[in-house]
């Protein structure tokens, strides 16, 4: 089956719905690609205990407000999810799933061809808003293959309970790792590993906090002023109520990051051991670019080069919520809503709608 519409949003999460927000006040023709089988992006797979950095007014997606989730200062994940599925319904976004894109090519002249495993679309634009947290990363650690025990990343943890009477290594200094490390505290007291010392940012600091630090710092930039610090000045780790709470108890603890992996646990450079049951690697994500592979724009790092959202080597092409590489605060709720706009305002000036 082959369908034409002026924009195909591949992703159908925060940033794919607030690419879909903005596209529908132009007056464009889209379709919203998801390969989740339900509404809610990665935030329906996370662990259980984990909620927003920010209350729910400074969590929103444009257009309408995130609703308080009764007696949490801080929404839940769950909470999020309905949000966003409330969102879906309220606009009339034509969200498709569970839809896998395969690969978008080149068309003959000025269209995109966009293949999935239920058909091609062809479109004018596509924006790719697929995220980060299918590719989760793993570090090449020596001996990594060896370790005897359970080996899992962020995107697999759920519950503390799971790992009851276990002997446990957390591996990441940044929030992750540290709210992971928090929610085994009482019940495996685990061994927290980290690069470099953790920095935590002063309790009063949430995410209206960092989104007005990184906006400041990209308005810095445009300017052309480059002692702009930025979020990475404030530190690294959010000190949300339980984090605090584990921390101030004396339960946050770390240690630095070991030499190698052995079949029983960890290794350091001086001969120290720690034995260990499982590993949880809390070590971040790399963006979700493959099915933009044929159109052969990755460069530095992965990254594909963009002005603002737009790739800077196919003008057909916007990238959203991926990183600050596609906009301050791109990858949280609060911050896509800015640059999910300015790429429907570029998509349009292409098309002369």
């Amino acid at each position: 089956m082959t369908r034409t519409t002026q924009v195909v949003v591949i992703g159908g999460g925060q940033a794919g719905l607030a690419a879909g927000y903005h596209l529908r006040r132009r007056g464009l023709t889209f379709v919203i690609l998801d390969a989740q089988a339900d509404p809610g992006g990665a935030w329906q797979h996370t662990w259980d205990s984990l909620h927003l950095f920010s209350p729910a007014a400074y969590s929103s997606l444009p257009g309408r407000l995130m609703p308080p989730q009764p007696g949490q200062e801080y929404p839940d994940a769950a909470h999020v999810v309905t949000y966003l599925r409330d969102y879906e319904k309220r606009y009339e976004l034509d969200v498709r799933r569970p839809v896998r894109v395969l690969g978008v090519h080149r068309d003959a002249g000025r269209q995109l061809r966009v293949e999935t495993d239920s058909g091609t679309w062809h479109a004018q634009a596509v924006i790719s808003a697929t995220g980060t947290w299918q590719r989760p990363f793993l570090p090449a650690v020596p001996g990594r293959e060896s370790f005897g025990g359970r080996q899992l990343h962020t995107v697999e943890y759920r519950h503390p309970q799971h790992f009851a009477g276990r002997r446990v290594i957390v591996v990441g200094g940044g929030n992750s790792g540290a709210q992971i490390a928090a929610d085994l505290a009482d019940d495996t007291h685990p061994t927290w590993v980290t690069q470099r010392p953790p920095r935590f940012l002063a309790d009063d600091v949430d995410g209206r906090v960092l989104f007005d630090v990184a906006s400041a710092r990209r308005r810095a930039l445009d300017e052309g002023r480059t002692d702009t610090g930025g979020v990475a000045s404030l530190g690294d780790i959010v000190a949300v109520p339980p984090v605090r709470e584990a921390r101030d108890r004396g339960l946050l603890q770390a240690t630095p990051m070991f030499t190698r992996l052995v079949a029983g646990g960890a290794e350091w450079a001086d001969g120290t051991r720690a034995e260990a049951d499982a590993i949880i690697w809390c070590t971040g994500f790399r963006p979700v670019l493959s099915h933009l592979a044929p159109l052969q724009l990755r460069g530095h790092r992965g990254h594909i080069a963009t002005a603002g959202t737009r790739a800077v080597d196919e003008p057909r092409l916007h990238l959203l919520g991926y990183g600050d590489w596609t906009g301050p605060a791109s990858a949280t709720l609060i911050g896509v809503g800015r640059p999910a706009r300015d790429a429907a305002s570029e998509i349009a000036a292409l098309l002369d709608v």
